[in-house]
């Protein structure tokens, strides 16, 4: 993205960039409305798991017309909860909402997962058709993930086809169906799986968020930073990521017809700036369960480590389009620069006799500094891709591989 026309910045197609963009104040405390803690309605850091009681006062502030829950200083154990319309949550300093690790406290529900609308197990933090939900900090909200984590590897290791679906294990945040959603000033760690999953959301802003889970000892699978499932208009901004896993990962449907199927969607206008990444498999991820992603902007950011910077994958089983998205001032150290990759995991086509054709055009990478050991690295064997209108301007790319600096032949079209 460039700036054009003096002051007015435009995304990568050269729509003008909303006003809404550029609002990154974290709100104050009062602007949640009334508060009701914990501890005041006689929810204590005492290891006891509080589901009931916490999900009782949510009802409790809903009824009232609203307000902000709000977690005090200590740990507070809880399974599964479902915020109401008008109910937020602030989580203070030294306060930790501490998720169980008992899979029989997430309760088995409709819910939207991989690409897919299926039963699966809910969150811990569930927010559906909440408009102007606030979550805010400077407190943590704790996954605990670790007994998760280790019997994942265990079953993958009884079993290497297991899908992630195989080990039930809860996501952190799932807010679905939802307008003006911020998520402000949190740490938000050790999730069993996805950290925070938006689905159908129109307006959100991920504000000096802290999102973290472990590459070692014990790797935390599939513990993405921020999954996007069919959403407009997104701002991360100033936020640290460092998971197993993709950091900013587009979602919006997968299969062989899944531009057919009004679950399914794109996503557009994603803006993610000013932020820095510890480690990660992908700083900016499209797919692999992504069928329309176009607009997506990821500028001014500091990679310390991690596998790829911009990871395209393509399904051979899903009709994808990936289009105008613009990597601008990145500096750090990543194993593969550009990925191109073809994603053949769990491949289905369903009965389909032929392979759907995909399309990635429209794609920049501009002003970055960056070491890694693969310039650009695209998977073999994309003829039923259409892959045209790539721009490289003002790199400065060190490669350990050298000869990947050189842009494969596809690249040049």
């Amino acid at each position: 993205m460039e700036k054009m026309d003096g002051n007015i910045e435009r995304f990568p197609d050269g729509t003008v960039i909303d006003a809404w963009f550029y609002d990154a104040r974290v709100p104050e405390p009062a602007e949640l409305g009334r508060e009701y803690v914990l501890t005041d309605y006689g929810i204590y850091p005492d290891e006891r798991l509080h589901t009931r009681e916490i999900q009782a006062l949510i009802e409790r502030v809903h009824a009232a017309g609203g307000g902000a829950l709000v977690v005090p200083e200590g740990t507070f154990r809880t399974g599964a909860l479902f915020f109401r319309p008008g109910v937020n949550l602030r989580v203070a300093a030294g306060g930790t909402l501490l998720g169980s690790d008992d899979i029989g406290d997430y309760p088995v529900l409709e819910t939207r997962i991989e690409g897919e609308t299926c039963k699966y197990f809910a969150a811990l933090i569930n927010a559906d058709h909440c408009d102007g939900f606030t979550m805010l900090g400077p407190g943590t909200i704790d996954g605990n993930g670790h007994k998760a984590w280790r019997a994942f590897w265990l079953r993958r290791a009884w079993n290497p086809a297991c899908t992630n679906k195989d080990e039930q294990r809860p996501r952190l945040v799932y807010i679905s169906n939802s307008q003006d959603v911020r998520v402000c000033d949190l740490r938000l760690q050790n999730a069993a799986y996805w950290t925070n999953h938006l689905y159908r959301c129109r307006r959100a802003k991920f504000l000096g968020c802290r999102i973290y889970s472990p590459y070692e000892p014990v790797k935390a699978p599939s513990t993405d930073a921020i999954d996007l499932d069919v959403c407009e208009d997104v701002l991360i901004k100033h936020c640290y990521m460092h998971v197993n896993d993709d950091a900013v990962a587009l979602k919006g449907g997968k299969g062989p017809w899944a531009d057919q199927l009004a679950e399914n969607g794109g996503n557009a206008r994603i803006i993610i700036e000013d932020c820095r990444y510890g480690f990660c498999h992908g700083c900016l991820t499209l797919g692999s369960e992504a069928i329309d992603c176009r607009n997506v902007l990821l500028r001014r950011v500091t990679v310390d480590s991690g596998f790829n910077l911009l990871w395209i994958k393509l399904r051979p089983d899903t009709p994808q389009r990936y289009e105008y998205i613009a990597v601008e001032d990145v500096r750090g150290e990543v194993r593969t620069f550009l990925d191109v990759y073809r994603w053949t995991q769990f491949f289905d086509l369903k009965g389909r006799e032929d392979l759907p054709r995909s399309r990635v055009r429209h794609i920049a990478m501009r002003r970055c500094q960056v070491r890694c050991e693969t310039g650009y690295y695209v998977s073999e064997a994309l003829s039923d891709c259409d892959i045209s209108d790539f721009e490289f301007d003002d790199l400065d790319l060190v490669a350990s591989n050298a000869e990947t600096l050189a842009l494969p032949e596809v690249l040049r079209n």
